[in-house]
């Protein structure tokens, strides 16, 4: 009879991905979201003139 092994994920460490991702994400869109807003709105700007 073949024993069956234990297929449990290691749910922390995924948890532990999920949220560093996560944390990553805020950290870089609260430094380049100015910039993009910036560089969008003038890019408006600049379509609009025409």
């Amino acid at each position: 009879m073949k024993q069956m092994s234990s297929d449990k994920g290691d749910v922390p460490g995924w948890v532990l991905i999920t949220l560093m991702t996560a944390g990553l994400v805020i950290v870089l869109w609260s430094a380049a979201g100015p910039a993009l807003s910036n560089l969008f709105n003038s890019s408006l700007n600049r379509v609009s003139t025409f």
